[in-house]
């Protein structure tokens, strides 16, 4: 795809209002947050070519690793931090079009260390976080081979609307 559609499809207008809280940590600026975040959506929904007719509501929660540390113990029964975690409202079915899509929520100590290990810029570990959460709250999930390829294949052309890099490579 032509880098000015790349960019074009992931700054469209986005159908959905996002509701973004920078709870704890080291985070960029909350406006450079934002920016990220409506990137992210967009490329996904431009992807998947998803076409809203009302409005549906996001959360996103920038937080620390004690923090999602607690609520990956709540409830995955995991008692350790990790990166992202996803909370849909609804359950996701073709053509629902849900007033609330969910929570997303990422900590700060785990992907900044992530992103240095596999020495990522940290804005593009971001996005694709943001993006595998919010294919999360669509109903993709990576619980088997099949569809862990299925939601890789579609980060890997969500984030290359990005000009991101494969991350998977």
């Amino acid at each position: 795809m032509p880098e000015d559609n790349r960019d074009l499809a992931a700054s469209a207008p986005l159908p959905v209002d996002i509701d973004l809280l920078v709870e704890a940590g080291d985070w960029p600026p909350q406006s450079d947050l934002l920016h990220l975040v409506e990137r992210a959506v967009g490329a996904v929904l431009a992807e998947l070519q998803l076409r809203w007719t009302g409005r549906s509501e996001l959360s996103v929660v920038f937080c620390d690793d004690a923090r999602i540390r607690d609520l990956n113990a709540e409830w995955r029964g995991k008692d350790r931090p990790t990166n992202v975690l996803s909370f849909p409202a609804f359950e996701a079915e073709e053509g629902f079009q849900p007033p609330m899509l969910g929570d997303i929520v990422l900590a700060a100590e785990t992907v900044a260390r992530e992103a240095e290990l596999e020495n990522k810029p940290l804005d593009n570990h971001i996005s694709h976080l943001l993006v595998h959460g919010f294919l999360h709250l669509l109903g993709y999930d990576h619980e088997t081979e099949e569809e862990a390829e299925d939601m890789e294949a579609v980060e890997r052309r969500a984030l290359a609307r990005l000009a991101i890099p494969d991350p998977y490579a």
